[in-house]
């Protein structure tokens, strides 16, 4: 046997606890041949003497969206706004700048889209009045930073009847008069979703290929893009040929997982045996694919975002003076997407069928409710290993851990949230539940699984920021949050390694570095163990490896 590459001089830390550490690795068909003792004898057809630098597995972001993230990288960018006159000001340049017709819109002018919008710092939404005066007789399409809202103009209102804005009750936001602000929530984002999509396939490719490459930079090798063809981050009924087609072209830089929309089951007319009541076409689910490309978990949204405020709570939002805020979100609690029956349901057939479940649940009472409809379809048709996941897990009760562990709930964790939005989100939850949002530590001791990703582009995708906060737990700011949930810095490398590979089922041959897994590796310009933790997020990202190929830096 003639290795492909033979990695010497290295330290690694291969995250494998029957081996933790090697200094040299062999490489044969994109898969590590051996290590160390392993490789002994082997000849290579290239040695490469990394010179004792620090490689870790390819970290793996278990909830992200690269299809969005690479569309808001060409929209105007609103995030950096802190009035609303900065806002409407970038408006209004935006529209003067945006001239003809959407292609393949043929429905007149160009829609003038922008990204970023946040409220927060204005002190409160904008509406269609608002974008009128900015930018008169447009289609102006708004995109919250949460990706759980949007804000368009009168222009587009104009074209929705009574009874679409009806449907879609109480995502529509109205004001005093029952007047709709041009404040969509949630599944009423429907409505501008229909007018200005889909993208064409070329837009998604190239869109995916933008985003894959910043992954790659921040020693990314592997990602679950965290919902295809949806109501909220969706381009096109056929996003997933996008993602065939990017490979196809060799512009698909990482490995993806796609997960698919439960909102897509639909009746199987499958055989009763089968235990197959609902589907995706063709019975598609959880595992077809390969290590490049394949189907994940199914994706569920239970409620909405903390920033919108729309995460379904027990207890209300508080204002930022600490009063309860009946004015926040909806009855000041935020919003469930499912009554129980509906849910629990559509859970079962979902269960039953084969599917990993991907659970979106940022609030306290969409996790109880998360909680309760994994339970009872594990008890109705055990399933061992099924992985099912808590997407987010933003504010989890005390009680409410332990109950996650016997339901066997993976909790998919957001870290770099509290390290950009932690000082809001403090003054919205209050001194106690501040404590409870987006847990590391509490989640390994009642042995509940925990992985790391980003959602990006709500906020900052790099690892290494988000394991930085993960041991320090402190905002943009400097100011804690939930110091309690602090873990070490090898469980927060864990979380974007093993655990991320544990929640996407992919285990067997990523997050760790031993013989027959996938070489894919980040080379670190220092070793986050040893440096202090206010340093981690700024060690270089010297070369991240794919299947034994270097794909971005130079080694």
């Amino acid at each position: 046997m003639e290795l492909d590459l033979l990695v010497t001089g290295a330290r690694i830390a291969t995250m494998d606890p029957a081996r933790p550490a090697a200094t040299r690795l062999g490489v044969w068909r994109g898969r590590v041949a051996g290590l160390d003792e392993e490789v002994d004898g082997l000849r290579a057809r290239r040695t490469i003497d990394f010179g004792g630098a620090t490689v870790l597995p390819g970290f793996v972001d278990a909830h992200s969206h690269l299809a969005w993230t690479g569309m808001a990288a060409v929209l105007v960018d609103l995030s950096a706004c802190r009035t609303r006159d900065a806002v409407l000001d970038a408006i209004r340049r935006a529209a003067d700048a945006t001239t003809g017709t959407t292609a393949g819109d043929g429905r007149g002018e160009a829609w003038v889209d922008l990204a970023g919008y946040d409220q927060r710092p204005l002190g409160g939404h904008l509406t269609r009045d608002d974008l009128e005066r900015a930018a008169p007789g447009r289609r102006v399409y708004v995109r919250h930073i949460s990706g759980h809202a949007c804000l368009v103009s009168d222009a587009v209102l104009a074209t929705v009847t009574d009874d679409e804005f009806a449907a879609h009750a109480p995502g529509v936001v109205r004001d005093a008069t029952g007047r709709p602000t041009g404040l969509l929530e949630e599944g009423a984002m429907a409505i501008a979703r229909a007018r200005r999509l889909p993208y064409g396939l070329d837009e998604i490719v190239a869109a995916i290929e933008t985003a894959g490459r910043e992954c790659l930079a921040q020693g990314i090798t592997t990602v679950a893009e965290a919902g295809i063809v949806t109501d909220l981050a969706g381009s096109s009924p056929v996003e997933l040929a996008a993602y065939q087609v990017a490979r196809e072209q060799g512009r698909l830089p990482v490995r993806v997982q796609a997960m698919v929309p439960a909102a897509m089951l639909r009746p199987s007319g499958a055989a009763p045996g089968d235990g197959i009541a609902r589907a995706i076409d063709l019975g598609l689910r959880t595992g077809l694919g390969d290590d490049r490309l394949s189907v994940g978990a199914l994706k569920l949204w239970l409620d909405g975002g903390m920033m919108a405020r729309t995460a379904a709570l027990t207890a209300p939002y508080l204002t930022t003076d600490g009063a309860t805020g009946g004015s926040v979100g909806h009855g000041g609690t935020g919003q469930l997407a499912f009554d129980h029956d509906e849910l629990a349901s559509l859970i079962l057939d979902a269960h039953r069928a084969g599917w990993q479940l991907a659970i979106h649940a940022i609030g306290d009472a969409a996790v109880d409710q998360a909680i309760a409809v994994v339970t009872a379809a594990q008890r109705a048709h055990p399933r061992p290993d099924a992985r099912h996941r808590v997407e987010h897990g933003g504010l989890v009760r005390p009680d409410q851990l332990p109950r996650l562990a016997e339901a066997g709930l993976t909790v998919v964790v957001q870290p770099t949230f509290l390290h950009a939005f932690g000082d809001d989100y403090t003054a919205i939850m209050g001194p106690e539940r501040s404590g409870w949002m987006y847990r590391g530590r509490a989640f390994l001791d009642h042995g509940i699984a925990v992985a790391g990703s980003s959602d990006r582009p709500v906020a900052d995708g790099a690892p290494l920021r988000a394991i930085q906060f993960m041991v320090e737990r402190a905002s943009s700011s400097g100011a804690p949050v939930g110091p309690d949930e602090a873990v070490t810095v090898d469980e927060a490398l864990a979380a974007y390694t093993t655990g991320s590979a544990y929640a996407c089922r992919i285990d067997d041959v990523a997050g760790r570095l031993a013989a027959g897994t996938l070489a894919d590796l980040v080379v670190l310009g220092a070793d986050p163990r040893e440096v202090a933790p206010s340093a981690i997020a700024d060690i270089p990202i010297v070369a991240t490896v794919l299947g034994g190929e270097v794909v971005h830096g130079a080694i």
